[in-house]
C-alpha cells in the first residue's frame, strides 16, 4: 500500500497491477484509464503522468467516454447521502461545502441535477476543487443552456481537470 504523496520514481517502479490499485480510482469508477496510463510509463514527472491519463481518455471512443461520465456522482446527490462515492469525490465535494447544504440548497441541487440529467443523460460534472456553492450553481445554470454535443465535450474536459487535480494530490511534484 502506497502512502501519498508518492514520488514519480516509485510510481514508475510499480507493477501494472499495483499501479491500477493505487490510481484506478483517479478516474471515478473507471480503472481502464489507469490501465491505459500504466502502459505509457515510465513518466518523466507528475505532469507526464497526468498527460498519460488525459491521453488515455482522449484516445477512447465516445461510448467509453460516456461510460466515464456516467461513473461520476451527482454533486450533492443521492450517492453523497448514501456514502457511495470515491473518497476523492467526498473530499472534493466537502471542500466546496456540498456536505453542509441547507434543505433549500439541497433541493436546488437536486432540481438542477435532475434537469441536467434529463437534458444530457449524464451527470453534471465540475472540477469543484476551490469552487464555492454559488460558483457551482452558476455553472449549472450556464451549462444547462449548452447544446448536447458541446456539453459532452465540456463534461469530458471537467473530468480531465479532476484527474489532474487527483494526480497532483497523490504524486509529489
Amino acid at each position: 500500500m502506497l502512502t501519498f504523496p508518492v514520488s514519480i520514481v516509485a510510481v514508475n517502479e510499480l507493477s501494472a497491477e499495483a499501479f491500477v490499485e493505487a490510481f484506478g480510482d483517479v478516474a471515478e469508477h473507471s480503472p481502464w484509464v489507469a490501465e491505459g496510463a500504466a502502459a505509457r510509463r515510465p513518466f518523466a514527472d507528475r505532469d507526464a503522468m497526468a498527460e498519460a491519463f488525459i491521453d488515455t481518455v482522449l484516445d477512447a471512443g465516445e461510448p467509453k467516454k460516456l461510460d466515464l461520465l456516467l461513473g461520476h456522482p451527482d454533486l450533492a446527490g443521492r450517492a453523497a447521502i448514501a456514502g457511495d462515492m470515491a473518497e476523492d469525490s467526498k473530499r472534493e465535494q466537502a471542500g466546496a461545502g456540498l456536505d453542509r447544504l441547507s434543505p433549500e440548497e439541497f433541493a436546488r441541487f437536486t432540481e438542477l441535477n435532475e434537469a441536467y440529467r434529463r437534458r444530457f443523460r449524464f451527470p453534471f460534472i465540475l472540477a469543484v476543487k476551490g469552487a464555492t456553492k454559488e460558483q457551482i450553481l452558476n455553472s449549472f445554470a450556464k451549462r444547462l443552456r449548452n447544446d448536447p454535443e458541446a456539453e459532452f465535450h465540456n463534461a469530458v474536459r471537467q473530468v480531465l481537470k479532476i484527474i489532474t487535480f487527483r494526480i497532483e494530490d497523490r504524486v509529489a511534484g
